[in-house]
């Protein structure tokens, strides 16, 4: 019998721009440096077009005031969805890192996934979990 590989999807507000991950997303990120606190998003990682791919049509936005930033945000430019981040650089082995936000996805495909947290803000370091998942931030 074949393993069946779980496949999450999410969509902006209008449907013109989508992601999918395959497999486990695993642990899901909540930051709060400047970006992610305001556009409230909850990261899964993974690398552009392995696991992570985005269709449909995505502007992006990379941060203001910085001389060499290391990543865009991909958002729909007619509802303003984010939809993901892209690491600006490519690793020496070709890949690119990315993360597709999950508070795009249905809320029941993801409920159950644990949330850590980063401080994106001051430390830049993992925060101690507090045992929370997805679904406490929505129900």
């Amino acid at each position: 019998m074949a393993k069946e590989t779980r496949v999450l999807t999410g969509t902006c507000h209008c449907g013109g721009a989508h992601w999918t991950l395959e497999g486990d997303p695993g642990r899901v990120t909540a930051c709060n440096c400047t970006l992610c606190r305001r556009y409230g998003t909850l990261w899964a990682y993974d690398f552009e077009n392995e696991r992570i791919t985005v269709s449909g049509s995505t502007s992006s936005y990379t941060r203001a005031g910085k001389d060499d930033p290391s990543l865009e945000i991909l958002f729909c430019p007619t509802c303003a969805g984010v939809l993901a981040w892209r690491g600006m650089r490519v690793k020496s082995d070709g890949r690119r890192r990315m993360a597709v936000n999950l508070r795009l996805a249905e809320p029941e495909a993801v409920a159950h996934l644990p949330i850590d947290h980063f401080d994106g803000l001051d430390s830049f370091d993992d925060l101690p979990s507090d045992g929370r998942c997805v679904r406490d931030l929505w129900s």
